[in-house]
């Protein structure tokens, strides 16, 4: 947004700013902010920041104490939401000390991926195109303390129930698992999307196109143009934090887990990516199978011979393994293939153009760090690539044919899983992570300290007694 400090102070004159909010994310992918007086902002405070406790926001397992942010002057964009005129700036970590970046902090990481995609010599530039699905609901109560465990989610779109007693359809609402493009009056949401559209672009975010998803109690997707990776990861928290802001601005409630309702669609965070050098794109060669290049064969197959472990970065939640299971086109085995919608790596058909031709990872979901998850899918990418790795002869296809289909059993058997539980996500990682380490992009510190978090959130989910159990085995 601003190229230098007279451009932002300028800024803040001419708008009468008051505020200016600096964020930065820890590497769960939680968003942290510190608001300061717009008249403090100098060269002095542009070169040091502002101080803050690391261990507090969860880097303590990779680097204990002080550590300053620094904004980042072409991050900025004004927030609709503060009743105090605020400018926010997107941040960097760095060493309280000696000014040198933190080499755990998630926007680092994914700058340090896309450098070691040029010092390879592969490609000068990543793009990308996430996909963001998620709920809206009315109401969601939740509560897990000892003797009393809630789940109480309303959505007036779909079918009615109020305090456990079914209430009177009012003859607008979408039938189970049949939202997908409906329409209003069905689609109540329309117009919030049309704002939440109209509040993105005006903070430079160009969006694609929004419409109502499969789920009937109130589920949305809005799809963003490509663009480069630092500034699609940076654009991944303010859509989320928007989407939630706005909701809650109209007694609403926002939420991006993979699976927060039994028996209906999950939400996803599907990746679009290509590689293009010289603005030259490299994914596209008439001659390929689904028109896609050696070099985004290779690259394919390397996202798919380490997607059981880049799972445990893309999808870093008890929750996510809960949408990954048959029957949601959610996938589950790990192939490639032409416009098929049950495949980990889907080519998308209506992409036939040489600057369009990309991928599409379908397994990824809203709870990743979109900083690490990205950097953590190009380094799979480039180890593909690296190691002249083909998915044809590796087994993972093309197949076009629907997976979940009981007459291909046998293939299913044959294909790789997706893990079933986030601990299997997490041994995976602990078993294959080297191609995370090259070129310094991933510090093995912040790998074994996601392991070792994970595995404990993991823990204690599997000891919280489940409402099902006790209809299984209360009056046993």
């Amino acid at each position: 947004m601003f190229d230098t400090l007279k451009d932002l102070k300028q800024y803040l004159e001419t708008e009468e700013i008051q505020a200016v909010d600096l964020r930065f994310t820890d590497h769960l992918g939680g968003w942290h902010h510190v608001t300061v007086p717009a008249r403090s902002i100098d060269d002095k405070f542009l070169m040091e920041g502002i101080g803050f406790d690391g261990g507090s926001v969860g880097f303590g397992s990779v680097k204990s104490g002080d550590m300053n942010i620094i904004p980042d002057l072409g991050s900025g964009f004004l927030d609709p939401f503060p009743t105090v005129p605020t400018l926010c700036l997107l941040c960097n970590i760095v060493e309280s000390d000696t000014k040198e970046p933190f080499n755990a902090d998630p926007r680092g990481i994914a700058r340090k991926a896309e450098a070691y995609l040029r010092e390879k010599k592969i490609a000068d530039k990543s793009i990308w195109g996430p996909e963001f699905e998620f709920y809206i609901f009315d109401r969601a109560r939740f509560s897990d303390s000892g003797s009393h465990l809630l789940v109480d989610i309303y959505s007036s779109e779909t079918h009615p129930v109020s305090d456990g007693h079914t209430v009177a359809n009012e003859g607008c609402q979408i039938p189970h698992q049949r939202g997908y493009h409906s329409i209003p009056p069905m689609d109540s949401l329309n117009d919030w999307r049309s704002e939440l559209t109209e509040l993105l672009e005006h903070v430079g975010i160009p969006i694609k196109y929004h419409h109502h998803e499969v789920g009937a109690a109130g589920q949305c997707e809005i799809e963003i143009e490509l663009g480069p990776m630092l500034e699609q990861a940076d654009r991944c928290m303010i859509i989320k934090y928007f989407v939630r802001m706005l909701a809650r601005r109209y007694g609403k409630m926002a939420t991006f887990m993979p699976k927060p309702l039994f028996g209906h669609a999950g939400s996803g965070m599907h990746f679009h990516q290509m590689l293009r050098n010289d603005d030259e794109p490299l994914f596209f060669d008439s001659k390929g199978y689904a028109n896609l290049s050696e070099l985004a064969l290779a690259y394919t197959a390397g996202i798919l011979t380490h997607g059981r472990s880049l799972l445990a970065i893309t999808n870093p939640s008890t929750n996510s393994y809960k949408r990954l299971i048959p029957g949601f086109e959610a996938p589950v085995k790990f192939f490639f293939s032409l416009a098929n919608r049950s495949a980990t790596v889907r080519v998308p058909k209506y992409a036939v153009s040489p600057d369009a031709k990309r991928i599409e990872f379908r397994s990824p979901d809203g709870t990743c760090n979109p900083y690490l998850a990205m950097a953590a899918m190009l380094m799979a990418g480039i180890d593909g690539i690296e190691n002249k790795l083909n998915p044809e002869k590796l087994g993972f296809g093309p197949f076009s044919t629907d997976m979940f289909d009981e007459s291909n059993k046998e293939l299913r058997d044959r294909l790789s899983s997706a893990p079933e539980s986030l601990s299997e996500a997490m041994d995976a990682l602990e078993e294959d992570h080297d191609y995370l380490l090259k070129g310094g992009v991933f510090p093995t510190e912040l790998l074994n300290a996601l392991i070792q978090t994970k595995h404990e959130e993991a823990m204690s989910i599997r000891n919280i007694p489940h409402p099902k159990e006790f209809f299984l085995y209360f009056d046993v």
